[in-house]
């Protein structure tokens, strides 16, 4: 009985979860409910202009304090610059862990696997037309790929939040501009990826590619989902996160 309680104790983390682009915090709640659950203490955030050096920093020493941080989508991205940062500021590891993030989210000559840069324009170009009818459809792609995704396209517009247009067009630019590739490849904490194989956001691909990186306690996995899957099948990426902590615990 003891020893059950040390190593329950020794496995509680605290996680810092910080959600995708245009949609509030809400999508990913059932996630951190069932990590609550399962004993660790979990924080949501939305995403933030990591771009302004200020808020940065604020996000930052918000994060240090945590053990573990975990993002989806644009929120792994936000997580790979804090974990980041921790290490050059404090000198302090923090576990890192990304669902359906590509480290660098529009593509260039060296990093292709990822949107091309002209329809991101167009969703960009779209959105300053017409922000409503373009998250939908964005709200449609991240649902697509799989036989469930009518049901989860109208469970996600259930969730999702009204979010300033300054965010989003923020979000945007961090969706162009961010290549957080060198970080991840450098990185020496611990650092674990989960991608989807039917995501139209994120290619599947993109696992090869971070395959291919040389850090030392980097894990990537594929698993079946569509870019949504940590919003409709919480508990099984709530397994994988706890199955990953308790491996390297």
């Amino acid at each position: 009985m003891v020893l059950c309680f040390y190593f329950e104790s020794r496995l509680k983390k605290s996680i810092l979860l910080i959600t995708g682009w245009g949609s509030g915090t809400q999508l990913l709640d059932s996630l951190k409910l069932i990590l609550q659950h399962r004993r660790h203490s979990v924080d949501l955030i939305n995403i933030f202009n990591a771009l302004d050096p200020e808020v940065l920093q604020q996000k930052v020493e918000l994060a240090y304090p945590y053990d573990v941080i975990v993002g989806w989508s644009l929120g792994g991205q936000l997580a790979t610059l804090l974990v980041d940062q921790i290490e050059r500021q404090y000198a302090e590891k923090k576990i890192l862990i990304t669902l359906a993030s590509n480290p660098c989210f529009v593509a260039n000559e060296v990093w292709p696997t990822a949107m091309p840069q002209a329809t991101f324009q167009a969703f960009k170009h779209a959105f300053q037309r017409d922000a409503i009818t373009t998250l939908k459809r964005f709200g449609y792609m991240v649902c697509q790929g799989v036989d469930s995704s009518k049901t989860d396209f109208a469970i996600l517009q259930s969730l999702i939040q009204a979010q300033p247009i300054s965010l989003l067009e923020q979000g945007l630019v961090l969706l162009e501009q961010l290549n957080v590739v060198d970080i991840l490849k450098n990185y020496q904490g611990q650092q674990y990826h989960i991608l989807f194989e039917q995501d139209a956001l994120v290619s599947c691909k993109v696992v090869e590619n971070i395959q291919q990186f040389n850090a030392k306690f980097l894990e990537v996995e594929l698993i079946q989902g569509s870019h949504g899957f940590p919003i409709f099948n919480f508990e099984t990426v709530s397994h994988k996160i706890c199955q990953y902590l308790q491996k390297i615990e």
